[in-house]
């Protein structure tokens, strides 16, 4: 069949299963030329990890890569020079999810939630993510996440505010659940060992189970993606037909049912096999240098 004949059409009705790996990536540029929703940013480039403080320049180049294809993007982080992102994306087009990264160093908290604040007052931010995990790794009490979260959301009364963390532990922990605008879920079948041939029906699931708690709120997907390359976690093997076909099945998703998703993520980021192992390294749309690596 013709490369051309999926351009431009809608996902809906196409049996993606079916479809070869030359397909499939006409697929993926169709997919993004029309632009997904969201994507996690990260500006690092090879050689950088987190603590190194990140220049505007370097910022705006790893952004234009990617704003082409995206409406909306997610920034972790409001120190170290990453404050600068929504200031950047903004003008690019782009809205934003800001992140705020909390830890278990409360003096840098206080210095990531202010310079958030300061940036949603000025009009950069349009979604506010409190905290990533943070609860996840055990780095702050559900009490002082909370407090966290209510002093952001008293300071830019109408920024919707929210926390990311797995989808479960919206399940786990309601008062968390209670006091978000918005619920971030994070949905990884990947990391939970589900086979590549079953991951679209285990995302399902998962945001099903944070939708449950929701209280009608809105549930984004604020990050979910398949490596490419590196060591399986159980029956979750990593490689580019199973990268390809999530993302393709997964916007096909996302576009049936009107589901909000951040994909992780923009570009391949090296530093990530520390904590991560391999498979760490290789999450992104685009490689570590800023080539696209599906389309």
């Amino acid at each position: 069949m013709s490369h051309n004949y999926y351009r431009h059409m809608s996902l809906a009705g196409i049996d993606i299963a079916a479809l070869s790996t030359e397909d499939l990536r006409v697929l993926v540029r169709d997919v993004l030329e029309r632009k997904i929703h969201g994507i996690a940013f990260s500006p690092y480039v090879e050689g950088q990890r987190p603590g190194e403080h990140l220049g505007e320049s370097q910022i705006r180049n790893r952004l234009k890569i990617i704003a082409p294809y995206v409406n909306w993007i997610r920034s972790f982080s409001c120190s170290e020079g990453h404050e600068l992102i929504p200031q950047i994306a903004t003008e690019l087009g782009l809205k934003t999810m800001v992140g705020i990264w909390l830890d278990d160093n409360l003096e840098h908290n206080e210095i990531e939630m202010q310079n958030a604040i300061s940036l949603a007052q000025q009009g950069y931010a349009d979604i506010l993510a409190v905290g990533n995990e943070v609860i996840l790794r055990g780095e702050l009490s559900e009490d002082e996440l909370l407090d966290c979260i209510e002093r952001v959301k008293t300071s830019v009364p109408g920024i919707p505010v929210g926390y990311v963390d797995a989808y479960f532990q919206f399940v786990d922990h309601p008062r968390i659940t209670d006091i978000c605008d918005v619920i971030l879920a994070n949905c990884y079948p990947f990391w939970e060992g589900c086979p590549a041939e079953h991951s679209l029906l285990y995302m399902k699931e998962m945001y099903r189970k944070a939708m449950r708690v929701a209280s009608g709120k809105k549930v984004i997907i604020s990050e979910t993606g398949w490596p490419n390359v590196g060591s399986a976690t159980k029956g979750a093997v990593p490689s580019f037909e199973n990268s390809i076909r999530y993302f393709v099945n997964t916007f096909q998703w996302a576009e049936d049912e009107d589901i909000e998703i951040f994909y992780f993520s923009s570009f391949d980021e090296s530093w990530k096999a520390d904590n991560e192992g391999d498979v760490g390294a290789f999450w992104g749309l685009w490689d570590k240098d800023g080539k696209p690596k599906y389309f």
